[in-house]
């Protein structure tokens, strides 16, 4: 598994300059909100996977009066030898990531690297809102996964992008259309078959999770729901090419997916209480964990990020208890009660290290 041996980041958020070391087992981090917690753990999901967890544009990270940040993380990497990442972003320019000082032919190739997974408050969304959040979640599962699921999305992406600027045309030249269904159908059967194949898996595990933090007390789903369920997108495309040429946009395909998330036969949505749906998401995270687990052969490093809030004590004694019975690899948790996080790690290890933060800058505690 790649271990995070030392992190560099500046001017990432609020934070103006941090270098820290960290145990290869469980680091906590403490602090008020808003004082720079979630900042630090999101910058070591950014080495991972070249983009912030919580935003969509590199401007929001960029500290405060800035247009640039970096960042820079020495990892033990799984066969044992040492590795250092460096990401430079900087506005108007392309970010520029390198492994032990050599360029990447493209930021892509560096997906799946650094395996990652990240559980934080911001989950929520993949409850409360659209189901753009529900594919952003499998899209980040299968990408670290699989470097062909990823080359898929971005071949599919770009001819959808295609496509839809050919629908705004005054007159669409319908051979070119043809074209480019057939290109968009080839890629978005395999994407299609890929996230089925993902859910199956996905699904009892999320099962088993939630029965052992919630003991038992509810059954959740979890289902795949596809416009490519009816059939191949090449012949959806054609059936619908009068209304797309209405509506000027493509209104079928795997842009549309979604994840159905139930309990006890009712959508999570409306039936589940707070608790209930941090517990679920809780649930999904740690079975994406265990499924990139299982398909790394190693485990990914886990960013718990505030977990334990709307939790009750019985749960997160399940949670934890989770944590410290399996092989988990590295860990980062973050908690506004330093007394709560040390009393509860202090239970499952001697090997963990406490780091408190004000203002974006962090102070290693003594145990």
């Amino acid at each position: 598994m790649a271990v995070l041996k030392k992190i560099v980041v500046q001017d990432y958020r609020n934070i103006e300059l941090a270098e820290l070391e960290f145990s290869p087992n469980i680091n906590c981090i403490s602090g008020n909100n808003g004082e720079g917690k979630t900042n630090l753990l999101d910058a070591i999901y950014y080495l991972s996977m070249t983009k912030s967890s919580f935003s969509s544009s590199d401007r929001h990270n960029f500290r405060h009066g800035t247009d640039s940040f970096s960042l820079a993380g020495v990892y033990v990497m799984p066969g044992g030898q040492t590795s250092r990442f460096t990401l430079k972003v900087s506005a108007g320019d392309e970010k520029k990531l390198r492994k032990d000082d050599k360029p990447y032919p493209k930021i892509s190739a560096h997906i799946g690297e650094l395996p990652v997974v990240m559980v934080s408050p911001s989950d929520s969304s993949l409850v409360s809102e659209s189901g753009e959040e529900r594919r952003r979640f499998m899209n980040s599962v299968l990408s670290q996964m699989d470097s062909v699921y990823l080359s898929n999305m971005q071949k599919y992406n770009r001819l959808l992008a295609q496509r839809n600027k050919i629908l705004k045309d005054r007159q669409p030249d319908p051979a070119l259309l043809e074209v480019m269904d057939a290109g968009m159908s080839a890629v978005a059967d395999e994407i299609h078959a890929s996230r089925k194949a993902f859910v199956d898996s996905l699904e009892p595990v999320v099962a088993e999770y939630y029965k052992m933090i919630s003991g038992g007390k509810e059954t959740v789903s979890v289902s795949y729901r596809s416009d490519l369920d009816k059939g191949n997108l090449a012949e959806l495309l054609s059936r619908t090419r009068e209304k797309d040429l209405v509506l000027q946009y493509t209104s079928v395909g795997i842009q549309r997916d979604d994840l159905v998330f139930g309990m006890d036969g009712q959508p999570i949505r409306s039936c589940g209480s707070q608790g209930q749906q941090k517990s679920f998401l809780v649930a999904l995270k740690f079975a994406q964990y265990e499924l990139m687990k299982n398909g790394y052969g190693f485990p990914p490093m886990l960013l718990l990020d505030d977990v334990f809030d709307k939790l009750d004590m019985n749960r997160i004694s399940n949670l934890l208890s989770m944590v410290a019975g399996q092989e988990f690899g590295q860990i980062f948790i973050s908690d506004s009660n330093k007394v709560r996080l040390q009393s509860i790690v202090d239970k499952i290890t001697e090997d963990r290290a406490y780091f408190e933060t004000v203002g974006g800058n962090f102070t290693k505690t003594e145990v």
